[in-house]
């Protein structure tokens, strides 16, 4: 199992996991959206699968991604709370500042 966090550092799997937001896609579709090789767009597809962020489907012989939203959602909360913790401490700090200089 690969990190989710590890999953998104790459700025290729980000625009991955938003083009897989809009629609569910096979490899070919998502390669027409980057200027480098299938086997890389395999890469990708699999450390993201591998972290859990998209699901793979067979049907035939194609397969097709989608965005696991409930991953998705669980990061996109974390993240949410790190920024609302940091906006609380910053506004904390600024009513200090004005405390000190009366």
């Amino acid at each position: 199992m690969e990190s989710a966090g590890k999953a998104i550092s790459d700025s290729s799997r980000r625009k991955i996991l938003v083009l897989l937001k809009e629609r569910d896609m096979t490899p070919t579709e998502i390669l027409k959206h980057f200027q480098f090789t299938m086997p890389a767009v395999s890469v990708h597809l699999r450390i993201l699968r591998n972290s859990d962020l998209i699901f793979e489907k067979k049907i035939g012989k194609n397969r097709i991604y989608s965005l696991n939203k409930e991953k998705a959602l669980e990061m996109m909360n974390f993240f949410a709370g790190m920024w609302d913790y940091n906006l609380k401490s910053l506004k904390e700090f600024l009513e200090n500042q004005k405390v000190t200089k009366k």
